[in-house]
C-alpha cells in the first residue's frame, strides 16, 4: 500500500487515490437527486398509470431500498474479497442501470432499473468508505471525510443544475447524466488498489488486541439509527420540493434545479469548514449546530418566496453537510480494521434506508397536514435533536471540568498520632 501523508507541500487532494474516491462519493447524489427536477414531467408523461403519483415520487429514493438490503452484504464481501473489484464493477453497473430510464417504456420498468441502480450504489459506497479507512488515518481521514461531503454536494450542484435544464427539454433526459460516471472509470482503474491482505490481516489483529474495541457494535448501531433519521428528514428536499414549488405557482423544474443547486453549493462550502469547526467544538457541538441550521431551514420554507426558499435550502444544506462527516469519522474510528467493510456497508445502508422511508412517511403527512405542517414538524424534530446534542455536550463539559477541579484540589497530609 502506498505511503502517503498529507503535508503543506503534499496535500491530501494531490493523492490520485483521493481524487478517485471523491469521484466515487459524488455518485451518491447523482444516483438519487439528479432526476428530482423531472418528477412532475414524468408524472404527466405517464399519467395513464393509476399509480403514477406514488411511483414518480419513489423513483428518487428507489435505489435506497436496494442499498439498504445489499450494503451490509456488500460490506462482508468487501472484507473477504477486497474493495477494488467491487468499486469498478459497481461503477459499470451504475452507468448501465442509471441510463436505462432513457429507453424503458413505463414507470414500473423504470422503477425496476432504479432498484438495480441501488445495487450498484451499495457496491460503490461500501467499497469507497472502507478504502477511506484503509488508506488514511487521523487528520488525513478527517480531511477526506469532509472532502467526500463536498464532492457529493458540488457534484450534486453540477448534476442537478444540469438536470433542471435538460428536464425542461424532456423529462427523460436527466437519466442520461448517469452516463458521466463512465468518465471516472479510467482513474479508478489506475489509482485504486487493495492493501496487501497479509499486511491488512496482521494490522487488524494488532489493532484488535491493542485497542480492545470496547462495545463498538452498540455505538455503531446508535450512529446508524441517527444517520437514518437524519437522512429521512433531509430527503424531504429532493423528493417533495418540486411538488411544493409547483403548488405555490413556480416553474417547478427550473426552480427546483436552482433551489437544490443552492442547497448543494451551501453544503459543499460548509463541509470544507468541518475540520476547523470540529476541532473547536467537537462532534457533539457539530451535531447541535448542524441540526439547528436544518431546523431553521425548514422553518423558512413555508414562506415560499424566492429569497426564503433559497435561504432555507442553504441552511438545510449547510446543516446536513456539517453533521454528515461525523458519522463516517466516528464509525471508522469505532470499527476494527477487519470490520471496516461491514461498518461501511451499515453506514451506507442507513443513509438509504432514511432516503427510502422519507417519501413513504412525508407523502401521507402532506395529504393530511399540507406542506406547511410537514415542514413545521421536521423543524420541531430537528430542534429537539439540536437541544439534545447541546445538552449532551454541556454534560460532558461539566464532567470534564469537575474531573480537572478534583485533580487540582491539594491533599492535606495526615497528622501523626502521638
Amino acid at each position: 500500500m502506498q505511503d502517503f501523508r498529507a503535508t503543506p507541500s503534499n496535500p491530501i487532494w494531490r493523492d490520485r487515490r483521493t481524487v478517485a474516491l471523491l469521484m466515487a462519493a459524488s455518485l451518491t447524489t447523482m444516483a438519487n437527486a439528479t432526476i428530482s427536477p423531472a418528477l412532475p414531467g414524468l408524472e404527466r408523461l405517464f399519467s395513464g398509470d393509476p399509480n403514477a403519483a406514488m411511483l414518480t415520487r419513489l423513483l428518487v429514493p428507489a435505489p435506497a431500498l436496494s442499498v439498504a438490503l445489499c450494503a451490509p452484504l456488500a460490506g462482508l464481501v468487501a472484507d473477504r474479497f477486497g474493495r477494488r473489484a467491487m468499486l469498478l464493477s459497481g461503477t459499470i453497473l451504475f452507468v448501465i442501470a442509471g441510463c436505462a430510464g432513457l429507453v424503458l417504456p413505463d414507470l414500473p420498468t423504470i422503477f425496476a432499473s432504479r432498484l438495480v441502480l441501488g445495487i450498484a450504489v451499495a457496491m460503490i459506497m461500501t467499497a469507497q468508505t472502507a478504502l477511506v479507512g484503509d488508506y488514511f488515518t487521523g487528520k488525513d481521514r478527517n480531511a477526506l471525510t469532509c472532502l467526500q461531503i463536498s464532492a457529493r454536494n458540488f457534484g450534486g450542484l453540477i448534476f442537478i443544475s444540469l438536470a433542471g435544464w435538460v428536464a425542461t427539454l424532456s423529462p427523460r433526459l436527466p437519466f442520461a447524466i448517469h452516463g458521466l460516471a463512465a468518465a471516472f472509470l479510467p482513474l479508478m482503474w489506475i489509482a485504486i488498489a487493495d492493501p496487501p491482505r497479509s499486511a491488512q490481516s496482521l494490522a487488524a489483529k494488532l489493532a484488535d488486541s491493542a485497542a480492545g474495541h470496547p462495545p463498538w457494535r452498540a455505538r455503531l448501531a446508535l450512529l446508524v439509527l441517527l444517520q437514518a433519521l437524519t437522512n429521512m428528514i433531509f430527503f424531504i428536499m429532493p423528493t417533495q420540493l418540486s411538488f411544493f414549488l409547483e403548488e405555490r405557482g413556480y416553474n417547478s423544474a427550473a426552480m427546483t434545479g436552482a433551489a437544490l443547486g443552492v442547497l448543494m453549493l451551501s453544503g459543499g462550502s460548509f463541509a470544507l469548514l468541518y475540520p476547523r469547526i470540529q476541532r473547536t467544538i467537537g462532534h457533539v457541538g457539530i451535531f447541535a449546530m448542524g441540526y439547528a441550521a436544518m431546523a431553521l431551514g425548514f422553518l423558512l420554507l413555508p414562506f415560499a418566496t424566492t429569497a426564503s426558499s433559497f435561504a432555507a435550502t442553504a441552511a438545510i444544506g449547510a446543516g446536513y453537510a456539517l453533521v454528515s462527516p461525523c458519522f463516517i469519522a466516528l464509525a471508522l474510528g469505532l470499527a476494527p480494521l477487519r470490520r471496516r467493510g461491514l461498518a461501511g456497508g451499515l453506514l451506507t445502508a442507513s443513509v438509504f434506508i432514511g432516503q427510502f422511508c422519507s417519501p413513504l412517511l412525508s407523502t401521507p403527512l402532506i395529504a393530511r397536514y399540507g406542506f406547511d405542517g410537514l415542514f413545521h414538524g421536521a423543524a420541531s424534530l430537528l430542534l429537539a435533536m439540536a437541544i439534545t446534542a447541546g445538552a449532551a455536550g454541556g454534560l460532558s463539559w461539566l464532567r470534564l471540568r469537575s474531573a480537572v477541579t478534583l485533580q487540582q484540589i491539594p491533599v492535606s497530609p495526615r497528622s501523626s498520632l502521638p
